[in-house]
């Protein structure tokens, strides 16, 4: 079954993913941060029942886990490939996952919230993101009682989550306005519209191969639709004015860039060994070059699932073992090597 990041996505070139999470609280118990260890034993204990209706609602395989007795390598590469937040893992009370065969619902227990329902899909798709995790909002609300206030709407322990509890956000690709330093202004024009512009892996987080997240901050006072639309006509915008400078960059340094591109192809084809912080630059550089069509490698070859194959976690998630950061840097390369096409 294919994994949200390996299917075929429009507008790829620029929108790596689409993803709406939805905050919901059950009534009886306190919020996440008063909870005591037997409610939140209690509360991993119940939620984690609702997969079995999920599995015969939806026709789909979910899988139950309690997250605290995963291993850190699980942990790590679960993380890396979007399917839990940092916030998760750091919880020393006990947390769940509600998780579908195919990664694209993820249903997190105990996180900042009793529950946070997530669903991705790959490239521009947020309203087929949206529909998904509103048919699990659906069935789960016919299983729980969530606290739900007529004046405010869902009560969430943030209060910037108050009101639908959805948060829409995309991962994007941005190597053009990231060279030009453009990045610091855009965070600061989509504030001003209520938009957040965050690293790869959300909050307080840093970029990785030129990937940001662009989401709402708020929620309260409109509606799913409207908080959907909104946040797409920004999108859009930085969309146009990542493949302007594309194409401002290509105009005015097109032999240095070609160069730059296939440099980074003939190191990560030959070299024998590379850190993540170097290969994720140079994978970064080198989907430039393939999107804008300097250099061929495949047809629709999947660049952005390398980048998260290669990652700490996710490497030695393969090995099923931990591995020091030299070994890893050796695997690494050697995984890049082998998966890395010929020059079309």
């Amino acid at each position: 079954m294919l994994k949200w990041y390996k299917e075929a996505a429009n507008n790829s070139d620029v929108i790596i993913s689409s993803r709406v999470r939805l905050a919901r609280n059950l009534k009886k118990y306190p919020f996440s941060i008063k909870l005591n260890d037997q409610q939140a034993d209690l509360l991993v204990q119940e939620v984690g029942e609702a997969g079995k209706v999920l599995v015969t609602q939806t026709n789909k395989k979910y899988n139950f886990c309690n997250v605290n007795v995963l291993t850190d390598i699980d942990k790590i590469a679960m993380v890396e490939r979007h399917v839990i937040s940092p916030l998760l893992v750091e919880k020393e009370q006990s947390t769940g996952l509600i998780l579908s065969e195919d990664e694209k619902v993820s249903i997190m227990i105990n996180e900042e919230d009793h529950l946070r329902i997530q669903s991705v899909t790959g490239g521009m798709n947020i309203f087929e993101a949206f529909k998904t995790a509103n048919l699990i909002d659906d069935i789960t609300s016919e299983l729980f009682d969530f606290a739900f206030s007529e004046k405010y709407g869902y009560l969430t322990s943030c209060p910037t989550n108050l009101g639908t509890g959805l948060r829409a956000s995309y991962m994007m690709f941005l190597p053009a306005l990231t060279v030009a330093g453009r990045i610091t202004q855009l965070a600061e024009e989509l504030g001003k519209y209520g938009i957040a512009l965050r690293g790869t892996y959300g909050e307080a987080s840093k970029s990785y191969g030129n990937i940001y997240q662009i989401s709402n901050q708020k929620t309260l006072g409109s509606t799913e639709k409207e908080i959907i639309e909104r946040l797409n006509r920004i999108v859009e915008q930085v969309m146009r004015q990542e493949r302007r400078q594309r194409e401002y960059l290509l105009t005015n340094s097109y032999d240095e860039i070609e160069d730059k591109v296939y440099r980074s192809y003939g190191i990560l084809k030959y070299a024998k060994q590379i850190s993540s912080a170097d290969a994720m630059a140079l994978l970064a550089q080198l989907k430039f070059g393939a999107d804008m069509e300097l250099i061929h490698i495949g047809q629709n070859y999947n660049i952005h699932e390398l980048m998260m194959n290669i990652q700490p976690g996710n490497l030695q998630y393969q090995l099923d073992k931990a591995i020091s950061s030299t070994q890893r840097d050796k695997f690494r390369a050697d995984y890049i090597r082998k998966a890395l096409p010929n020059i079309v």
